[in-house]
């Protein structure tokens, strides 16, 4: 489990558009890196629409929203298509980043479990230390809660 104060677990995953994307390259900037279960459902394509909808307040404010999922580069391409989507999406393919961020959980839905991302967001400073985490994201109000969040670094 990732703890506030501690140095953000560094990775270099493929992201839409075909590029790859570091954290640590992403430096002096401060990073919103919220993990979501699957591109393209309800919930979802809320909090990917909502961030964007804030986007320009992030980048303002010296931040930039990166999201992660196992979904692939490709399928984020056409989720980012669709819904105009103003967000950086990773693919986590193999879940390791998931599994390093302590958001790679055992869940339950009509009585079966399955492994899958928890809804969860970091946010990390311009020095790669995590400032703020939130577990069981709930999306209705969560960008604008994480903006004043990083409005306040």
């Amino acid at each position: 489990m990732i703890e506030i104060g501690t140095q953000a677990p560094d990775f270099t995953l493929p992201r839409d558009g075909g590029e790859m994307l570091s954290l640590s390259a992403l430096r002096p900037k401060a990073v919103v890196l919220y993990f979501y279960p699957k591109d393209d459902t309800s919930g979802c394509t809320r909090e990917a629409v909502d961030f964007t909808e804030l986007g320009p307040d992030f980048a303002a404010a010296g931040a930039m929203v990166v999201g992660v999922s196992k979904d692939s580069a490709t399928k984020h391409d056409k989720f980012i298509a669709k819904h105009a989507l103003g967000v950086a999406l990773v693919s986590d393919e193999d879940s390791d980043l998931c599994e390093r961020y302590g958001v790679w959980v055992e869940k339950s839905m009509y009585g079966k479990s399955y492994m899958g991302i928890e809804r969860a967001t970091f946010l990390i400073d311009g020095a790669g230390v995590v400032r703020a985490v939130w577990h069981k994201v709930k999306v209705p109000g969560h960008a604008a809660e994480v903006l004043a969040a990083v409005k306040a670094l």
